[in-house]
């Protein structure tokens, strides 16, 4: 496997959180000193490509997968455009999670979900539907999200203990559904052709 290729996976799915030079180096099997001189290597050719828009940022110990400034106006434009505000409903997975879980990383919504998070919690930050509320002690000090006053306006709530209850729609939801959805379109069959 392609050395390269690997580095831009991670750096990709880690998002907007990044990823530390320690855990890139366990999880390609191979020095610090190396996988440093790939991330130089992995940047390199994304300046040079006058066609790419991509870079890699170093922070402190972190490196996160971005976008050149100079796309800055398109990406901004693109955020306040009236089609990129309509939530999809991945943006709409995760902001339900956060809302019920908060304060929570991205990771941890990521675990629920069972799929990667990263575009729709950036895209629910730009929308200012949550933001950072601190981050977790030890490790990689993710970030924690939680939902702002800006949500709270948005859905017309003036508190979280006015959220739906979770246990009372999943208790309705199993009284309202059959767990075999095709039994009654069977019994309706049975009922036809005269069996009991």
């Amino acid at each position: 496997m392609d050395d390269m290729g690997q580095l831009e996976a991670l750096l990709f799915v880690a998002g907007d959180e990044g990823v530390q030079l320690e855990e890139l180096s366990f999880l390609m099997g191979q020095p610090e000193p190396e996988i440093y001189r790939l991330i130089q290597n992995l940047n390199e050719k994304y300046q040079e490509d006058l066609h790419s828009s991509l870079s890699v940022l170093e922070l402190g110990n972190h490196f996160i997968l971005a976008t050149k400034k100079k796309y800055a106006a398109i990406l901004k434009k693109y955020a306040k455009s009236p089609i990129a505000n309509r939530l999809s409903q991945a943006a709409l997975e995760a902001l339900a999670i956060i809302a019920y879980k908060q304060p929570i990383t991205r990771m941890e919504v990521d675990d629920i979900r069972g799929v990667q998070s990263s575009g729709s919690v950036q895209k629910l930050a730009t929308h200012r539907l949550i933001e950072e509320k601190g981050r977790v002690e030890g490790p990689g000090r993710a970030i924690l999200y939680g939902t702002t006053e800006y949500f709270m306006d948005y859905f017309g709530l003036n508190s979280m203990q006015e959220l739906p209850d979770i246990q009372a729609m999943e208790e309705e939801l199993s009284t309202d559904i059959p767990l075999d959805l095709c039994a009654d379109r069977y019994e309706e069959t049975r009922e036809e052709k005269g069996e009991n």
